[in-house]
């Protein structure tokens, strides 16, 4: 199996039913459509070769859920601008892009991450980490693994809610919290983020497949933003 499906087979389980993921191998992918080509028109070639595969993967996902193929064009904030009705997510690492949609009657936001499974820089863990985080990591079989997964988990739950709240939040403003024998997540509001009020949760799973961590968070449309993910 190609390690894109191979990583999207494994993402595909962190999400509630109704949602799909779909892969792509950077490199392999198609050129984008035009509305979606301006976004990197002046970028280096490494990065327009990530941004086609994430858009091949979105999709793929499109298709997936018998939607026909759509622009996915970069909105204001840089966020994913989704055909109408659809929520969705994307990420791309280490040769591989991913992406998850769901319509958004059942998903009011998606959070997707990827992260190579390999340490994570003590020199950067300080700014990416909260000190209670960092108290549970020193108490890891691997530490610098178990980061690399926080950090992984911590893209993953901002993307979720960014829909929602439309804010550009710290690393501090969530803490994340992992139940390593259950592949669970849990991101809590470490301050108010509107809609989100402090306290409030993101419930989501965790995985490790292709040599990737891989951490997903998904917000159902029937519940408030103040309880939230795919338990």
């Amino acid at each position: 199996m190609e390690r894109a499906e191979t990583a999207a087979t494994a993402a595909q389980l962190l999400f509630p039913p109704g949602s799909e993921v779909a892969g792509c191998a950077i490199g392999s992918a198609p050129p984008p459509f035009p509305l979606e080509a301006a976004a990197v028109a002046g970028a280096v070639p490494n990065r327009q070769a990530e941004f086609a595969a994430g858009r091949a993967a979105a999709r793929a996902a499109l298709d997936a859920l018998g939607l026909p193929a759509a622009a996915v064009p970069v909105g204001a904030s840089r966020a994913p601008c989704w055909p109408p009705g659809i929520t969705g997510s994307i990420t791309h690492t280490d040769g591989v892009a991913l992406a998850v949609l769901a319509p958004a009657k059942q998903c009011a936001g998606l959070g997707l991450d990827a992260e190579p499974d390999a340490p994570f820089p003590d020199d950067l863990l300080p700014s990416v980490t909260r000190p209670e985080e960092r108290r549970w990591l020193a108490g890891r079989p691997d530490p610098a693994r178990a980061a690399r997964l926080m950090f992984c988990a911590k893209e993953a739950a901002y993307k979720c809610q960014f829909p929602q709240s439309q804010s550009l939040i710290g690393f501090d403003a969530i803490q994340i919290a992992i139940d390593i024998p259950n592949r669970l997540l849990i991101a809590r509001f470490m301050i108010a983020v509107p809609p989100f009020a402090e306290g409030a949760l993101l419930r989501g799973r965790f995985g490790r497949a292709a040599g990737l961590w891989l951490a997903g968070f998904s917000l159902p449309a029937r519940q408030g933003p103040g309880s939230a993910g795919n338990a």
